[in-house]
């Protein structure tokens, strides 16, 4: 063997050894978790500070939803469409932050502001219950 095919033969295990460098950092790169996304599920509202609901629902009363939303973004990092449905359960009193609240306390909530018929449709659309189902479930809540 002569010494331009072991240069040659050196040329591709340096090559080849490269790309799968390459590979691997690639790999990790995209295995490598964004914190601030970490809540992320795709259509359900991202958790949002006390201060920033504050915030949000002084910008709903005065009709600057656009606004409110693009601030959920600015805070949270997540995406328009659940930037969108964390804003709009906002306006509507069932956002829900994921991590502490359960069906039966937003229901409660909501029985609680007088709005029993809103906390039927909760329950149907999260359970999928028939109405009287939803119905039952709401008045057994206390």
């Amino acid at each position: 063997m002569g010494l331009v095919e072991l240069l040659v033969i050196l040329g591709f295990v340096a090559l080849f050894a490269l790309i799968v460098a390459i590979i691997f950092l690639a790999a990790r790169a995209g295995a490598t978790a964004n914190r601030r996304l970490a809540w992320r599920s795709d259509g359900l509202p991202p958790p949002i500070s006390a201060d920033l609901y504050d915030r949000i629902a002084e910008l709903i009363r005065a009709g600057r939803k656009i606004e409110a939303i693009r601030l959920v973004r600015q805070h949270t990092g997540s995406g328009l469409k659940e930037a969108k449905v964390a804003v709009d359960s906002i306006a509507a009193g069932t956002y829900l932050d994921p991590p502490h609240d359960d069906l039966a306390a937003r229901v409660r909530a909501l029985k609680a502001g007088g709005r029993a018929e809103q906390a039927i449709m909760l329950v149907r659309g999260e359970t999928g219950m028939s109405e009287a189902e939803a119905e039952a479930f709401v008045a057994a809540i206390n």
